[in-house]
């Protein structure tokens, strides 16, 4: 599986003008499929969560569940779970689906983040240093 970020040209060979070879707009990452290692659609990448001090980008939030969008929950990822796979056209995460369904989560419109013991839950899920 080629997991290496496939920048996308124009008809003239051209970087896209909202990218480089190794930055992509956020608006673009958004609505972007998300796969597990054996090729099966988990979700879609929501949005994701940028460390104001860092500048780096802590957490990919995965829409998923439900149908239509009802009932779908949001899982934050720790982002560096995500790699793109151009084959895919999305990113794959070596997550098994139990694992990422027992992970936390939060109903569309809940703001979480706010709470600090929901961030130090969420750091302590994935056995992260804290993020948030």
């Amino acid at each position: 599986m080629d997991r290496q970020m496939n920048t996308p040209t124009d008809s003239r060979g051209e970087v896209a003008h909202d990218e480089t070879r190794n930055l992509i707009a956020s608006d673009k990452v958004e609505g972007t499929a998300v796969y597990d290692t054996t090729g099966r659609h988990i979700g879609d990448v929501q949005n994701f969560m940028v460390n104001k001090r860092s500048g780096q980008v802590a957490y990919a939030v995965i829409a998923f569940g439900g149908f239509l969008g009802i009932g779908e929950d949001h899982y934050p990822l720790p982002w560096d779970k995500l790699t793109y796979d151009t084959g895919m056209g999305g990113y794959v995460v070596d997550v098994d689906r139990d694992r990422l369904e027992g992970a936390p989560r939060y109903a569309p419109g809940d703001a979480p983040w706010r709470d600090p013991g929901y961030a130090g839950g969420l750091d302590m899920f994935w056995n992260r240093p804290y993020a948030v």
